[in-house]
């Protein structure tokens, strides 16, 4: 039997409706959730999701400010922007899109946020207080994965959980989480020797390697939940990091590409925004 196609578009359409409502209670009491991204340079898929953010902003009723700089801006110019909205009340949530051009050092910039307005959950106060399991900002895609496996009822405590990839910004996270889960996890990477073989032994498998096809059905148990992070663009369509067709025979659970773990970043980086408003407020 096929597995069930986890509709990432409608869950996040959920949580979105959810944070809407929230919002309009907000501005009724003069709290208007601001969020502002800062984009360097016209790389065009970062234009897209910048774009994308704004349109969501714009539905949910969050003040949306777009700073876009040229690729010349210096390091310096970007820190003082950054600066200036760390100290701007009417902006809680701040978002530098990566990547940023290779004369920029992106840990530093990342640094210079204040770690409460880095909804992005990137900030080294917020990495830390994820691994030491403290209240902070949690990476919005990762929180996402989190809401997609709940989604199906599987619970997360006892179960073997492999993540492939271990980046900053998926992999590591998403591992923490699921330790705060109480899974059993193992985080795999290219170094990994016999991957297929620990794959399979994944109740829970989560994929983000940023390699087309990668994970094919004989390296999933059958009934497994996975998670494909994967976004490629391969001949002009975009495909994920798990050769979807074959795999869904084998899976008990499946996000698809497009329209599985993509839209609840958004999600939660509206989440996040509306989170970071509360907290400034509740501190002011």
């Amino acid at each position: 039997m096929s597995a069930v196609v986890i509709d990432g578009k409608a869950i996040a359409a959920q949580i979105r409706s959810d944070i809407a409502k929230q919002v309009k209670e907000l501005r009724a009491t003069g709290l208007v959730p601001g969020l502002a991204v800062v984009m360097v340079g016209d790389d065009p898929a970062s234009s897209i999701y910048v774009n994308m953010k704004k349109r969501a902003c714009d539905e949910l009723g969050i003040s949306s400010r777009q700073h876009l700089l040229p690729a010349s801006t210096s390091q310096a110019e970007l820190l003082d922007l950054i600066e200036s909205l760390n100290a701007d009340p009417d902006v809680h949530g701040i978002l530098v899109q990566l990547p940023l051009p290779d004369h920029i050092d992106e840990q530093e910039v990342i640094a210079a946020i204040s770690p409460a307005k880095d909804v992005d959950g990137f900030h080294p106060v917020n990495l830390g207080s994820l691994v030491a399991g403290r209240h902070g900002f949690v990476p919005c895609t990762p929180a996402g994965i989190i809401r997609l496996i709940k989604s199906t009822g599987v619970e997360i405590q006892g179960k073997e959980c492999v993540v492939v990839g271990r980046s900053v910004i998926v992999g590591k996270p998403t591992a923490l989480l699921l330790l705060q889960e109480n899974g059993t996890v193992t985080v795999c990477h290219s170094k990994t020797k016999d991957l297929a073989d620990k794959c399979r032994r994944a109740d829970i498998l989560v994929v983000a390697v940023g390699r087309p096809g990668f994970i094919k059905s004989d390296m999933v148990k059958p009934g497994a939940v996975v998670i494909d992070v994967g976004i490629n663009r391969v001949d002009g369509r975009l495909i994920g990091d798990v050769e979807f067709e074959t795999v869904k025979e084998i899976a008990g659970y499946i996000t698809p590409v497009p329209g599985g773990v993509g839209p609840m970043t958004i999600a939660m980086l509206m989440h996040n925004t509306v989170q970071a408003a509360l907290e400034q407020q509740r501190q002011s």
